[in-house]
């Protein structure tokens, strides 16, 4: 009987040491730093990964993440220094430096994302409200964003939070302003157009007009070549009959008038009337050209 009581106790003791030695254990991962709070007052911080020991029932822990994490900040609307209104979508990359500031200050991941929000926005609207709107998208981003981390750092110490990194996504005019800058844009682009295309019109309108002035110039200076050729032709034809009419007057006459038979004979609808002892066929009459009575004289 006795040795069967003696037993359970024996039991029972076991199963109470099992329990206070693991009550009195707790494993550090390497991604996480552990906050042991003893009665709802944090006593010590362990960073280092391993196996630990704290006060069973009395300690607890509270683990905290120690990787970077993300904020994910909702486009917010901030009015650049030209009174441009900027849709502006960023976020934040920040990791726990100081466990017990961030657990006495905020208590929670949560609750610190809600409170960086804040921040971000604040220095957000605070430093792109400095500059201009070219700045911000184009000029000076990467500076800007710089400054903005710091900022948001400085306010996030007091939580125990570092801030690592601030990028903005996008930073453009909102729809309705992206709407009338694109139609400015286009009207811009079609009055460029349209000068392009009259000035080019006016060239060609020079380029045509000049060769057109050349042209005419070539063809007036071909046309007087052509008549002071044409007329030393006449000329040197002149001379050849005066020449031939000088040495054979009869045969010249002769020769002029079988011309105008020929041109004046053609076969076409022109017709005329005349006599035929006329002087035009005087030919036809004798081959000299002479009346008979005249060719018959010795």
């Amino acid at each position: 009987m006795k040795s069967g009581i003696s037993g359970i106790v024996a039991l029972i003791v076991l199963l109470a040491v099992i329990i206070i030695g693991y009550s009195s254990l707790f494993t550090v991962r390497q991604t996480e730093q552990v906050l042991v709070v003893r009665l709802g007052e944090p006593v010590r911080v362990v960073t280092e990964p391993g196996l630990n020991f704290k006060v069973p029932f009395i300690d607890s822990v509270i683990s905290i993440d120690k990787r970077i994490l993300d904020l994910e900040n909702p486009a917010q609307e901030v009015i650049a220094s030209d009174q441009k209104r900027l849709v502006v979508d960023a976020f934040a990359r920040y990791r726990i430096k100081n466990a017990l500031r961030f657990y006495q200050s905020i208590g929670s991941i949560q609750a610190a994302n809600i409170q960086l929000t804040t921040l971000l926005n604040a220095s957000l609207r605070r430093v792109l409200g400095e500059v201009t709107f070219i700045q911000v998208v184009r000029d000076e981003r990467e500076a800007l964003m710089n400054k903005i981390r710091d900022q948001l750092d400085k306010e996030a110490d007091g939580y125990g939070i570092s801030v690592v990194d601030v990028r903005i996504r996008r930073a453009d005019l909102p729809e309705s302003n992206s709407q009338a800058v694109y139609q400015r844009m286009q009207t811009e682009r079609q009055r460029e157009a349209a000068e392009f295309r009259a000035q080019g019109g006016q060239k060609a309108q020079e380029i045509r007009s000049k060769a057109d002035r050349e042209a005419t110039v070539i063809i007036a200076d071909a046309n007087s070549t052509s008549e002071t050729v044409r007329g030393v032709g006449d000329g040197e034809r002149n001379r050849l009959f005066a020449e031939a009419y000088g040495k054979d007057a009869d045969f010249f006459a002769f020769y002029r008038s079988m011309t105008a038979y020929e041109n004046g004979l053609k076969s076409n609808d022109t017709r005329f009337l005349l006599r035929p002892d006329s002087e035009f066929f005087r030919f036809f009459a004798h081959p000299s050209g002479k009346p008979p009575e005249a060719a018959a004289k010795p």
